[in-house]
């Protein structure tokens, strides 16, 4: 992949089951065996409607140095679509955490809320974030969109980066 953001597909790749995404000199990697919200979290069904959330990759290395997570609400919790849900800290921000998808919290991975090193490490392991029970997975979109939705937000940042958002 090319530092334009373009994201590689190759057949190579997508048969080991990820595609990648250049930021910069790092190459972001992505499973496609999961949906992503365009707010930068993937989602896999981990149960008939239950579907487990996590940072991406592209997320991960935005925020560099997860090292404190924290939830406002807690299971069972009927949550809307975009809600807020907690907030994250790390070497370079805080930032609110928002539902990708409107339901029912059911469970919140206490190893990232003890050790939210794990988010870092194992963004589409073991640093997994909440669990959801929900039917509203329309939004979430499939890996090819959802490279196609990172070479649109790779260039805002890139713009915001450079100083140059309201050009």
């Amino acid at each position: 992949m090319s530092d334009d953001g373009v994201a590689d597909t190759s057949a190579e790749e997508a048969s080991e089951g990820f595609f990648s995404f250049a930021m910069g000199d790092f190459i972001a990697e992505f499973p496609r065996d999961r949906r992503y919200a365009t707010n930068h979290m993937w989602g896999s069904e981990v149960a008939t409607g239950v579907w487990r959330f996590g940072l991406t990759a592209y997320a991960v290395r935005l925020l560099q140095d997860v090292y404190f997570l924290d939830w406002e609400i807690e299971p069972p919790a009927a949550i809307g679509l975009r809600a807020q849900i907690g907030s994250i800290e790390s070497k370079k921000a805080e930032s609110d955490l928002y539902s990708p998808v409107a339901g029912s919290m059911s469970k919140i991975n206490e190893l990232t809320l003890d050790d939210p090193s794990l988010i870092n490490a194992e963004p589409y392991g073991d640093g997994w974030l909440i669990e959801i029970a929900t039917t509203d997975i329309g939004r979430l979109l499939e890996p090819d969109a959802y490279a196609q939705h990172l070479v649109d937000a790779w260039q805002v940042a890139q713009r915001t980066i450079k100083g140059q958002a309201n050009h």
